[in-house]
C-alpha cells in the first residue's frame, strides 16, 4: 500500500497498534514528553520507514524506548555508575541515556555512532504497549522533520494524516518539551540535548555533570535534537528582548506573539499566546508546543517571541526557541 494513502484513525484501540507494530507498520504513541513516530527499533527495514516519513536526514540518529533498566541493558554494552544513579532517579521518565550500543542494535537507529540513546518512558499507555511487546520501540517526534512537535494527537493528524495508519490517543503531553539527553564527553557526564529534566535536577544526582562543550555539526550530530534548525513553525519566529518594542518594526503584518508572563498591552497588536501567566517555567513548558502549533495556525505573517530566564526548565524552552527561529 501506498504510505501517502493510507487512511489514518486517532484512537484508544491498544490492540490494533500492537497488530500493525507487530506486522512492521510505523504508528504514532504519546509519552510524557511528546508524540512519538513508532517502529521497531532493531528492524532496519522499519527504521528507515520512520526516516521516511518524517523526512529526517539519515545522519540524524534515534532514540531506543524500552519498559524497564533490565531491558535497557540488554541493548548497551557497558552500563557505568552515573548512567545507573540517573536511571534509579529519573526513569521512567524524561531522560534519554547516551551509551555503548550492543550488536543488537542496528547502525540505522544510532546513524552509524557506536552509541545508543535510550531511554524508559513514564506515560502509563505506551508502558502497558511496551510490556506486551517483544521488542523495544524507535520513536522520534511525531511531525515532519523540523516542524513542532506534537503533544496531542490531533497536532499528528494535522502533520502526517494519510502517511500512518493509526494514531494512539494518549491525551496531551504532561511535560511538553523532548527528554533531557546525558552521555559522556571524555571522562565527564554531559548534556547533549537540554530537555524535560533540568540541569539542576540532575547535579542533585551527578554534582559533576556538565554542558556538552563540542560543536554540534549538523553533519554529524551526537545524538537527536541537535540540528540547528528544528522544532520550527512555517511562519517566521524572531526572537526579542521587548515584544512592544519590537512590535513597532512591523506595522503592516499581521503579528503573533508568544509571551512567558501576561502579556499586557499587546492584545491590539496581534493574536497573543500565553505560556505561564504565573511565570511558572514547568508549566511554560508543557504548553511550549500547543502555543507554536496554534500561532502557527493563525495565518499570521511574524511570530514574535520573548526568551524565558535562563534557569531551570527555561533553558531548555530557550534551546527550542532558538532552534525554531533558525532560518
Amino acid at each position: 500500500m501506498d504510505p501517502k494513502n493510507l487512511e489514518t484513525v486517532i484512537g484508544t484501540d491498544l490492540e490494533k497498534v500492537i497488530a500493525l507494530l507487530l506486522e512492521d507498520q510505523v504508528v504514532a504513541i504519546p509519552t510524557e514528553t511528546v508524540y512519538g513516530l513508532a517502529g521497531h527499533a532493531l528492524k532496519p527495514e522499519v527504521i528507515r520507514k520512520i526516516y521516511e516519513i518524517k523526512q529526517r536526514p539519515g545522519h540524524n540518529p534515534l532514540i531506543l524506548h524500552t519498559l524497564n533498566v533490565e531491558t535497557a541493558q540488554q541493548f548497551v554494552r557497558e552500563w557505568p555508575e552515573w548512567a545507573e544513579k540517573l536511571a534509579a532517579a529519573f526513569w521512567p521518565g524524561p531522560l534519554t541515556l547516551l551509551l555503548p550500543k550492543s550488536d543488537v542494535v542496528p547502525s540505522e537507529l544510532t546513524s552509524g555512532s557506536d552509541r545508543v540513546a535510550i531511554r524508559v518512558p513514564a506515560h502509563a499507555l505506551t508502558r502497558t504497549l511496551l510490556e506486551r511487546l517483544p521488542f523495544p520501540l524507535a520513536a522520534p517526534s511525531a511531525n515532519p522533520f523540523t516542524y513542532i512537535s506534537p503533544t496531542t494527537a490531533e497536532h499528528v493528524y494535522r502533520q502526517l494524516a494519510g502517511k500512518i495508519p493509526y494514531i494512539l490517543d494518549g491525551g496531551p503531553c504532561a511535560k511538553g518539551l523532548e527528554s533531557t539527553i546525558v552521555g559522556m564527553q571524555g571522562s565527564v557526564p554531559v548534556v547533549y540535548r537540554s530537555g524535560a529534566v533540568s540541569l539542576e535536577a540532575l547535579r542533585r544526582i551527578l554534582s559533576h555533570i556538565q554542558t556538552a562543550t563540542m560543536e554540534h555539526h549538523a553533519d554529524q550530530p551526537v545524538a537527536p535534537g541537535m540540528m540547528k534548525k528544528h522544532y520550527s513553525p512555517r511562519t517566521p519566529l524572531i526572537l526579542c528582548k521587548n515584544l512592544k518594542e519590537e512590535a513597532t518594526k512591523f506595522p503592516e503584518r499581521k503579528l503573533g506573539f508568544l509571551v512567558f508572563g501576561s502579556g499586557t498591552g499587546l492584545e491590539n497588536s496581534g493574536v497573543v499566546q500565553q505560556l505561564s501567566l504565573a511565570g511558572d517555567l514547568e508549566e511554560a513548558a508543557t504548553g511550549l508546543y500547543a502555543a507554536l502549533h496554534a500561532l502557527d495556525g493563525a495565518g499570521l505573517d511574524l511570530i514574535l517571541a520573548e526568551l524565558l530566564p535562563e534557569k531551570g526548565l527555561g533553558l531548555a524552552i530557550n534551546d527550542r526557541l532558538r532552534r525554531a527561529a533558525e532560518n
